[in-house]
């Protein structure tokens, strides 16, 4: 006689009342939230601590999640930030030189919670005709849930609209950063001597977009996401960078957007990646709009619509600048060739631009990193002239 199947350890309830059931790995408890998707074939750890997924669950549509195990290398930033993950499989031993742990036991030591055995490609395809809906996950290893209480919980929470997440994860104080990006054999080296001074606002910042910075010759200072324009400009910087973030933009907005103009008024070098982009095209007078679902993966087709060039790039965004919103003297410079949607900006005749997606997530290909040597080439412009 065939063994029983197992009995359910994990359950991701939706909003509308739709139930899946899983194997659970990782703590145990519950957490609602926003339910996206990832077409990202690696990364998985730098997906759950990039601080642009607070208040979301991943569903992973790759299914081999686990198999090279974790690592401190790969961390965006100290903690996993996004509050779980759903997978097709679940997660095997891991089988990398880099590994020094597997994944199941670093969700456990940072509570976060999975669900396994899922059909991911039926939730995904919800995903994309619904929606991103809102969710409850639960992982309870003896198997008892109540599920009218947990989709009560996902059709309580109030979402990500109107949300200004970026001060749950910007850094509590001002830091310098001098780490260069990882090359074989020394890993991750300090950056020497001075440099272009920069000054990066963090509503989420990764750590690789630092190292970016950092290898294209920059001295770093971090602010906290609430850095008014005086803090910034008492640092005599030779550029501003706007980092990524979670949340609603226009929430982040109500206090990014003025020092983000007090900065373009004394005509610096301004770059801007994810919600440095929408911060950057709000303090313009442009308008961001949420998505249906979102683009989270490393597969995004983007044209620089400047050169005609096409980037494969990694993109994680719930919300989008409405490019028919840009005012004069501000340039659509990038779309995505998935949906026709902005992915980057320019101001006409100045040194200041940003882009949607991430130039620093090396999805592959390094197509973008020519981005953190145009600010560098502006800024020593800038020191020149």
């Amino acid at each position: 006689m065939p063994n029983a199947a197992p009995r359910p350890t994990a359950c991701l309830a939706l909003a509308d009342g739709t139930l899946f059931f899983g194997q659970g790995f990782g703590a145990a408890g519950e957490t609602v939230a926003e339910l996206v998707f990832n077409t990202a074939m690696t990364g998985y750890q730098e997906i759950m601590t990039d601080p642009s997924y607070a208040g979301q669950v991943v569903t992973f549509t790759f299914p081999h999640i686990g198999n090279v195990g974790v690592t401190p290398e790969d961390d965006e930033t100290a903690e996993p930030v996004a509050a779980g993950m759903v997978v097709k499989w679940d997660p095997t031993e891991p089988s990398n030189w880099r590994s020094v742990g597997d994944l199941h036991d670093w969700m456990v030591r940072k509570g976060r919670i999975g669900i396994g055995g899922l059909d991911t490609r039926r939730l995904t395809r919800a995903i994309r005709q619904q929606g991103a809906p809102h969710v409850a996950l639960a992982h309870d290893p003896d198997g008892n849930f109540d599920i009218e209480a947990l989709v009560a919980r996902a059709r309580g929470w109030k979402g990500i609209v109107g949300l200004d997440l970026a001060k749950d994860v910007t850094c509590a104080q001002s830091y310098k950063w001098d780490e260069m990006l990882w090359a074989w054999p020394d890993g991750y080296k300090a950056r020497d001597g001075a440099g272009l001074r920069v000054v990066a606002i963090d509503y989420g910042a990764k750590r690789n977009i630092l190292r970016c910075l950092a290898s294209a010759g920059c001295e770093v200072t971090v602010l906290p996401a609430t850095a008014t324009a005086e803090d910034v400009l008492a640092l005599n910087p030779e550029g501003v960078f706007l980092s990524n973030g979670p949340g609603d933009p226009a929430a982040t907005g109500e206090y990014a957007v003025p020092m983000i103009q007090g900065v373009l008024a004394r005509d610096l070098p301004v770059f801007g990646i994810c919600l440095g982009h929408q911060m950057l095209a709000l303090a313009l007078g442009a308008r961001t709009v949420k998505m249906n679902h979102g683009h989270h993966g490393a597969n995004h087709p983007v044209k620089d619509l400047t050169t005609g060039k096409v980037e494969i790039t990694s993109m994680n965004h719930g919300f989008t600048v409405d490019s028919q919103t840009l005012p004069v003297g501000v340039s659509e410079t990038h779309v995505s060739l998935f949906d026709g949607s902005n992915c980057g900006i320019a101001v006409d005749g100045k040194p200041v631009f940003s882009v949607q997606y991430h130039p620093e997530a090396s999805p592959g290909p390094q197509d973008s990193y020519y981005l953190f040597d145009r600010f560098a080439a502006a800024m020593r412009a800038r020191r020149a002239a």
